[in-house]
């Protein structure tokens, strides 16, 4: 579990395949010589496992249902990557409450400064657009954002100057493709809506 907080950011330093799986490895000034192996790391907002750690770097392996629904497959060596360790007892939700389970990707599409911040617009894919809502969270590379606006499946968020600096979001173009999960709640009371019109016979 994470918050969407980013603790700090790392450069992909190996990314090789091998089958429907490839190992990633990330350099960090993050203390991660001692993370436990089997622990969890938030990468650009995904949950992946540690399976090798060291002074100032870990591997992790990202399965093919990973690539398949996250922008992992435009990752190169070199890339840079926000990096959340898990979320643990006692320790302070300065976002919101973040799986690590990737939904889709969207696409920036509107990149405008206003003062010192900078309002994103975001297309998000049919699987999730339905289910932003104002003043709602959002999750966008790992970074737990406030809902600001909602047009059809495009929605708003400002990055204020403290997200601006200790984050990669301020510098992607328009264009780029982003990691989105959708507030948890959402999805949940949006399952049981669901499941309920359709035991009921109204269309979902």
């Amino acid at each position: 579990m994470f918050t969407g907080i980013i603790r700090g950011l790392g450069e992909i330093v190996e990314w090789a395949g091998h089958g429907d799986t490839r190992r990633l490895v990330v350099a960090t000034d993050l203390p991660v010589a001692d993370v436990p192996l089997g622990a969890s790391m938030g990468v650009n907002g995904v949950c992946l496992t540690v399976i090798d750690r060291g002074p100032g770097r870990f591997a992790a392996d990202v399965g093919p249902e990973t690539l398949a629904r996250t922008t992992f497959t435009e990752r190169q060596v070199g890339d840079r990557v926000h990096l959340e360790p898990p979320l643990a007892v006692g320790d302070e939700l300065g976002g919101h409450m973040v799986s690590g389970h990737v939904d889709g990707v969207g696409v920036i599409a509107v990149s405008r400064p206003r003062g010192e911040s900078l309002d994103l617009e975001i297309d998000a894919p049919p699987e999730i657009a339905g289910l932003q809502v104002p003043k709602g969270s959002i999750t966008v590379d790992g970074v737990s954002l406030t809902v600001n606006t909602v047009v059809g499946a495009r929605f708003g968020v400002t990055l204020i100057p403290h997200t601006m600096l200790v984050t990669l979001l301020a510098r992607h173009p328009v264009g780029t493709r982003v990691n989105l999960e959708a507030d948890m709640i959402a999805k949940h009371v949006d399952r049981l809506v669901s499941h309920f019109l359709r035991s009921r016979g109204a269309p979902s």
